[in-house]
C-alpha cells in the first residue's frame, strides 16, 4: 500500500475517529443530477461509419473484454474522448527533416 500523503492522512484519522457525516443531498439537487444524466446518455443521434475488419474485430473483442455489446463501447470511447478524458497517446516516431 503507498505512503498516505498528510491530506490522506487527516481524512483516514477523522474517519476512523468517527468524525466524518454522510450527508444527503437534497430533493432539487436529486432532480439536477437526474436531469443531467439523462442528457448526457441520451442518444438521439445516428451515424454511419465503415472500420476495416482487422480494426471492427479488435473494438469487438474489447467490448467483449470489457462485458459490453461493441456499439455501447464504441460510443463510449467517442463519448471519452469529445468529452477530453481519452487522450490521444504521443507518438515515439519522430518527423522527418524536409
Amino acid at each position: 500500500m503507498k505512503k498516505l500523503d498528510a491530506f490522506e492522512q487527516d481524512i483516514l484519522d477523522a474517519f476512523e475517529a468517527g468524525k466524518l457525516t454522510s450527508i444527503s443531498p437534497s430533493k432539487a439537487d436529486l432532480k439536477k443530477f437526474k436531469a443531467a444524466a439523462t442528457a448526457t446518455f441520451l442518444k438521439d443521434r445516428r451515424i454511419n461509419i465503415r472500420l476495416s475488419t482487422p480494426d471492427l474485430m479488435d473494438i469487438q473483442a474489447r467490448a467483449l473484454e470489457a462485458g459490453i455489446p461493441y456499439q455501447t463501447f464504441i460510443a463510449s470511447v467517442l463519448h471519452k474522448y469529445a468529452s477530453g478524458r481519452l487522450l490521444e497517446k504521443p507518438s515515439n516516431l519522430t518527423p522527418r527533416s524536409p
